[in-house]
């Protein structure tokens, strides 16, 4: 029978929230401890989702023997500074995207996994959703021919706050690393690595970047358009363009993916599962566990590693820079 796993929350705000709902349903996750600066958010989230223990301390958090993974929850301003302070702790990582600022800093915490050989994932929960490995199963087995272009957008209408973490830059801000980084992993799953990139921003009055369209180029001759953006109407689209046929999907919603060949029209469904569909990804960090990896091979290090660079070419590109991790 596989261990129960004690999961710690790290940063328990709007996303932690969703992630310990889905965690709950799990029977071999353990609902062990709530983490926060402030020992009331800790105590609160960990009454309402049934943690066994508040912590309102990290660095105490890290040393209780009982924990097993923690999720790293906090704004990616913050996730070096908090998967060293785990993995230096050998407390396996599931750490929320984007994995850090930079990839200076998503070396470092692959190395610190390395050296404490101990588990490291990024917490990119549509890699292990039902809809997105539908996909890739049309993508392989239906007769579409080559792929030759990806469009994927993500917007949403975003409240103008200079200190939410949209728009700090202390905090990472910026619609790139927020939501646009979705798009740019679909391209990176199903193109790899580009050959150019070209990149047009526009800046909030903070000097982040609030909408971006990225336009990348493959050696094989297929493109990419991305966009992102808190200033438009709420679009999560992805299409893609084949020699012989075309899919379109949501990303997050359940609704049927839409496949279209030269002979045929249809909707594709797919078992989606319960929920939002974050417990994938938890399930997925407890088996690589059972199996005493330290990282996935679904997901690995090297995904990570590549994904940043493609962030880190398009913000040159783009000219957005960090101040503090740059």
């Amino acid at each position: 029978m596989n261990k129960k796993y004690n999961w710690a929350i790290l940063g328990c705000g709007k996303i932690a929230k969703k992630f310990a709902l889905e965690l709950k349903g799990l029977y071999n996750a353990n609902l062990y401890a709530a983490t926060s600066r402030n020992i009331e958010n800790a105590t609160n989230f960990a009454s309402e989702f049934g943690f066994e223990k508040a912590y309102g301390s990290y660095e105490e958090m890290v040393k209780d023997p009982a924990i097993d993974v923690v999720y790293i929850a906090t704004p990616h301003s913050h996730h070096l500074e908090h998967s060293l302070l785990c993995l230096n702790h050998k407390k396996a990582v599931l750490c929320e995207k984007a994995f850090a600022i930079n990839s200076k800093e998503v070396l470092q915490m692959v190395n610190a996994s390395k050296e404490n050989n101990t588990f490291l994932m990024e917490a990119f929960w549509v890699r292990f959703r039902p809809k997105f490995k539908k996909v890739l199963e049309l993508i392989k087995n239906e007769d579409l021919g080559k792929l030759k272009m990806v469009k994927s957008d993500f917007n949403f209408l975003g409240e103008y706050n200079p200190e939410s973490r949209l728009y700090n830059l202390d905090l990472g801000a910026g619609s790139l690393l927020d939501i646009g980084i979705y798009p740019v992993f679909t391209s990176l799953m199903l193109l790899g690595n580009p050959t150019q990139i070209k990149a047009i921003p526009q800046f909030s009055p903070t000097g982040s970047e609030e909408s971006i369209t990225v336009f990348l180029s493959y050696k094989n001759g297929a493109t990419a358009i991305l966009n992102s953006s808190f200033k438009s109407a709420y679009k999560n689209d992805v299409e893609l363009s084949f020699e012989k046929g075309f899919i379109k999907y949501d990303r997050f919603s359940n609704e049927p993916i839409l496949l279209q060949t030269t002979t045929k029209n249809q909707q594709i469904t797919f078992d989606a599962g319960p929920n939002l569909g974050y417990q994938f990804e938890a399930m997925h960090v407890m088996e690589c566990l059972d199996k005493n990896l330290t990282e996935s091979p679904t997901l690995p290090l090297s995904t990570s590693i590549d994904l940043m660079s493609i962030l880190d070419a398009i913000r040159k590109e783009a000219g957005i820079v960090f101040p503090n991790h740059d």
